[in-house]
């Protein structure tokens, strides 16, 4: 335990952020997983929200939430396009006459004639 009253003060203090930083990142942490089991617009928002709530308090860094929040836009982009893709029955192709294939030359190897001494 710190004896200097400044000493005792900053522990207090610390003791408060941890927490703070602590529901902070768990709040992330559920939000980031809500998004991952159910991947929605919705989810992906509030994912995102979570993750500049974090930067702002300064529980991760810039570059790694800008690194999260890109795969999660990925990932809800992917999963918006996924189920409006349908298969569609490709036409048989109409009867066409067939071609005649034209024959292949064949190349003519010329023969060198080697010069005698």
């Amino acid at each position: 335990m710190p004896i200097i009253k400044s000493a005792k003060k900053r522990v207090r203090i610390a003791s408060k952020a941890a927490v703070r930083n602590s529901k902070t990142k768990r709040s992330l942490r559920t939000a980031i997983k809500a998004f991952q089991a159910n991947i929605t617009s919705k989810n992906a928002d509030s994912a995102q929200s979570a993750i500049d709530i974090a930067v702002k308090k300064g529980v991760i860094h810039k570059n790694k939430a800008a690194r999260k929040k890109k795969q999660i836009a990925e990932k809800a982009k992917q999963a918006k396009s996924a189920p409006v893709k349908k298969t569609v029955a490709k036409k048989a192709p109409a009867s066409k006459k067939p071609v005649a294939k034209k024959p292949v030359a064949k190349k003519t190897v010329a023969k060198k004639t080697t010069a005698k001494k």
